[in-house]
């Protein structure tokens, strides 16, 4: 049975400023999205990538990742679509086609391209014990304020009991399709899957796999993460 891990990479990134798709900006001279795939199979759980890539970029995508696949592995590229949730939706059609075995299914952002591989493991560790869904999460260090329209506090939520969601988020095969069949909305995959009905179990994520969407963001990256080091 495979683990088949989804990554959405279509967006353009306006806000890193680099006039090219998020997922391929570099790091340290390296593509994020090289380095999230490098990731995933570095897990040692992954068998198969499914890439969501920009329309124009496929063939680019493509030559920049196919040679990452280890020995009884495969990168796929297509064609995304025109928000996130378009784009995992394809990829996840195309896996369930193309990829029969699939069992397992995460979806993984290029842009949290320094997630640890054992990140990736724990998630998948957890889907095989038996949980529909998982997600990777660190504590909420901040107070939070819940503010009205006009930008006023109506309240402070108990921060203990609130969580930062990372990814990769991993589901049973059968749930994540139940769930993009349903016709509901969420911000994330797994909010999809709790919408649809399904619990949502939780493992400890990792302050590397920040998402990189900002200058700052990639300033960051590039401060710690020299050398090509997680």
């Amino acid at each position: 049975m495979s683990v088949v891990a989804l990554v959405p990479a279509a967006g353009r990134g306006e806000r890193l400023g680099y006039g090219m798709p998020k997922a391929l900006v570099p790091v340290n001279g390296v593509p994020l999205l090289t380095r999230a795939v490098q990731g995933l199979f570095a897990s040692g759980q992954v068998q198969h990538v499914v890439i969501a890539a920009p329309p124009s970029d496929v063939d680019l995508v493509h030559t920049a990742t196919a040679s990452l696949a280890p020995a009884g592995g495969a990168v796929h590229v297509l064609s995304g679509g025109a928000e996130r949730t378009d784009s995992v939706r394809l990829a996840l059609e195309h896996a369930l086609r193309v990829i029969p075995d699939t069992s397992i299914v995460l979806v993984h952002d290029a842009a949290r391209a320094f997630t640890p591989p054992q990140v990736v493991a724990d998630v998948v560790a957890a889907v095989r014990d038996g949980h529909d869904a998982v997600i990777p999460v660190l504590p909420v260090a901040d107070t939070i304020k819940q503010v009205d329209e006009v930008g006023v506090v109506v309240s402070t939520p108990d921060r203990a009991g609130l969580r930062v969601v990372q990814t990769p988020q991993g589901f049973r095969a059968e749930t994540l399709r139940a769930a993009y069949c349903s016709g509901i909305a969420a911000t994330d995959d797994a909010g999809l899957v709790e919408k649809n009905g399904g619990k949502v179990h939780t493992v400890p994520g990792h302050p590397h796999a920040m998402k990189i969407t900002t200058p700052f963001d990639l300033a960051v990256a590039e401060a710690l993460f020299t050398g090509g080091q997680q």
